[in-house]
């Protein structure tokens, strides 16, 4: 768990969730961070600040389903399901 201010936080998340190296993943967590960033609660802040320490590389495999991912990708898998899902329903 971090202990910087949480307004430093969010938007340091926010800006390495825009500048990763692969556009695809720019989209698919800057999407998110714009999203659901500022509503998430520290344990989701922590899991979306694990899967930014990953290569995008990996990420991009992992998400698309050509890779086995780890299994703590599947948690986040479902924050950006349940993500997804309340962005419909608004």
């Amino acid at each position: 768990m971090s202990t910087e201010p949480r307004e430093i936080r969010l938007k340091r998340l926010h800006m390495r969730a825009w500048h990763r190296g692969i556009k695809e993943m720019d989209l698919i967590l800057g999407g998110w961070a714009d999203a659901h960033l500022k509503s998430a609660d520290d344990a989701a802040l922590d899991l979306f600040e694990r899967v930014l320490e990953e290569e995008d590389q990996d990420l991009y495999q992992w998400i698309s389903g050509q890779r086995q991912a780890p299994e703590y990708m599947s948690e986040f898998a479902r924050v950006l399901a349940d993500g997804a899902a309340s962005k419909q329903s608004s």
